[in-house]
Parts: structure tokens; C-alpha cells; sequence
């Protein structure tokens, strides 16, 4: 056989699998781009719904607190602005019908309060008229509540205000930990290190299972709809849910959404004062590796920037301090 038969072969052979793989490689771009659209809509929508939070509401009242956490929530002006800017981003403001389907796919919104929290998700219910029906609605508030194996129970908050009840003396006990410490038999309340470590962890205990429970209801409503996806708890790193224990705020869970051979899964995390946490700059100064927060003005040439201390100094910088950091 001549060399060009062999050639002419050879091409329709692998042309199959060119044209193949020149498929999936285009599937794969439009799926990316898909996923960082989507990525951008739900942070912006959350990020609103966490400015919103304070929208007409009176701060003064809680000033006795002397707490600069303890804020007041407006949690219909949040949800509202969260919808209204993710239906926007998503390019379906005005389309009712492809707005009731994209909700499908949001199994639970969490508004993060002083000292509890909300979950705006679907139930079930008989409305005015006697019929079944189905629609997202808040859910009563959930304290931040722990109890120990004493008797005792303490109502933990976003710092260390509590309201404590005392097994042993029958008593209620209502202030910052620092200062009631010495007046209580409650030995959480006097180990300043176990009570942060107790309050962290159940708050984001409490969170957690209400959002396990709201997502296997989640699942059975969603079967209705002939929605075949399975609803999970996602993994959030320790540091996601640490973020949520430190201010009032917003997340929101996004699951399920077909995008070709994939699904897009996602959830956003956004703060009412803090929306958004300084860029950690990684810089050369005299051939050493530094890293510092954006805010501070440094000449030094920048080689890479991180989301997190931590992240820079695992990559061998060291830190820089500079007149803006606290």
C-alpha cells in the first residue's frame, strides 16, 4: 500500500477521537464559564442579602448591650434582596416561571442573628383556602443553646454575652462571661479557652443539624417536582464555619443545578459589617518572602496574593506588620 493510502487511513482513524475530544474540551470551557457565572450571582446575591440586613432597622435599641455585634436583623429586607439580585445575575428578572424552577434548587437560605438563627426554606402547609402547599417560609429562631452534663444551660451569642441558668442554685445568670465569671458556679463560664471552643462548636452544631433536617425535607419535596438529585450536607472547611460565628450574616445553599455531565453545587457566606475579608498581599523584600494585608502601602514587588494568613504562611511567607493592622 502507498504511503498516502496509509496517511488517508491513518486520518480517518483519528479523526473520530479528534473530533471527540475537541467536543468534550469545548463542553468542559462552557461548564466552567457556566460555574464561575453562577459562582459570581450566588456571592453577589449573598453579599446583598448581608447589606440588607441592617436596612431600617434601629440599632439604638440594642446600645445598652454595649456589644458591637449585637445588631438587630431585618431578615425580609435580606431575603427579598437576595432573590431580586440572584434572579437578576441569572438573567431571569422578569420570568416568573423560570424563577419558580431555579428556587427548586436552593434547598435553604440561613440569616446568622446575635444570638440565633433563621432558615428560610420550604414547607408544607394548609393555606386559606384548605389546600396543600408548598412554599419557602422562616422557620421559628434557634438559639445557640448548650447544656451541661450538671444541669446547667447558657444561651451563647456571637461573643461571650450569655444568659446562663444555674442547676445548683436555681438561679439565672445574664451578662459578659469576663464579668460573671466570678459570681457562678457554672465551671464553663470560668475557663475563658473551653468556653470559646464550646461556643464555637455549638453554634456551628446547631446550624449544622437544622440544615441536615431542611435538606432531607428539602429531598422529599423536591421528588415531587420530579427533581431526581439528592440533596447532601456540603463540606464547609472549619474555617468557612468559623467565619459564621464571628458576625451577624447570610448563607446561602445552592445545590443540584444540571450543567451538562455535571451538577453545580455551591454555597456563599457573607457578613452584614464585614462583607468581604482583606486581601493578604505575598511580596520579595531584600529576597525574603513577606506577605501583609492589602490595606498596608508597601513598595515591594508582589509575587501572589491569598485569601488567608494562614494559606500565605504555608507557602514560606513571613508576616509584615504595618501601621494599619490592629
Amino acid at each position: 500500500m502507498k504511503m498516502i493510502n496509509w496517511a488517508i487511513v491513518g486520518v480517518l482513524i483519528l479523526l473520530p477521537f479528534y473530533v471527540i475530544n475537541r467536543t468534550d474540551t469545548e463542553t468542559q470551557r462552557r461548564m466552567m464559564i457556566s460555574e464561575l457565572r453562577y459562582d459570581a450571582a450566588l456571592d453577589t446575591a449573598v453579599d446583598d442579602a448581608a447589606q440588607a440586613l441592617l436596612i431600617n432597622v434601629d440599632q439604638r435599641q440594642e446600645a445598652r448591650y454595649e456589644s458591637a455585634k449585637r445588631v438587630r436583623v431585618n431578615k425580609e429586607e435580606a431575603i427579598d434582596s437576595f432573590y431580586r439580585t440572584l434572579y437578576m445575575n441569572f438573567g431571569i428578572a422578569e420570568d416568573t416561571i423560570a424563577q419558580g424552577v431555579l428556587n427548586r434548587y436552593i434547598p435553604a437560605v440561613i440569616v446568622i442573628g446575635y444570638d440565633g438563627f433563621w432558615v428560610y426554606a420550604e414547607e408544607e402547609f394548609a393555606n386559606a383556602a384548605g389546600e396543600t402547599e408548598i412554599r419557602p417560609v422562616w422557620g421559628p429562631k434557634k438559639p445557640y443553646a448548650y447544656a451541661d452534663t450538671l444541669g446547667n444551660s447558657v444561651s451563647f451569642t456571637l461573643d461571650d454575652y450569655v444568659t446562663a441558668y444555674e442547676a445548683g442554685s436555681r438561679t439565672w445568670r445574664e451578662g459578659f462571661r469576663s464579668e460573671i465569671q466570678i459570681t457562678t458556679a457554672i465551671p464553663l463560664l470560668r475557663d475563658a479557652e473551653v468556653f470559646e471552643q464550646v461556643r464555637r462548636s455549638t453554634i456551628v452544631n446547631a446550624i449544622q443539624n437544622e440544615l441536615a433536617f431542611r435538606i432531607n425535607r428539602h429531598n422529599q419535596y423536591a421528588s415531587r417536582y420530579g427533581i431526581s438529585y439528592t440533596f447532601t450536607l456540603p463540606t464547609i472547611s472549619d474555617e468557612e464555619w468559623n467565619n459564621t460565628v464571628n458576625d451577624v450574616g447570610v448563607m446561602a445553599f445552592v445545590q443540584g443545578i444540571p450543567m451538562g455531565r455535571k451538577t453545580y453545587n455551591n454555597y456563599a457566606l457573607g457578613g452584614s459589617r464585614v462583607l468581604k475579608k482583606p486581601v493578604i498581599i505575598g511580596a520579595v523584600k531584600e529576597g525574603k518572602k513577606v506577605y501583609y494585608r492589602s490595606a498596608c502601602a508597601f513598595p515591594y514587588p508582589v509575587e501572589e496574593t491569598f485569601a488567608s494568613e494562614k494559606e500565605a504562611s504555608q507557602k514560606g511567607y513571613m508576616p509584615l506588620p504595618c501601621s494599619n493592622d490592629p
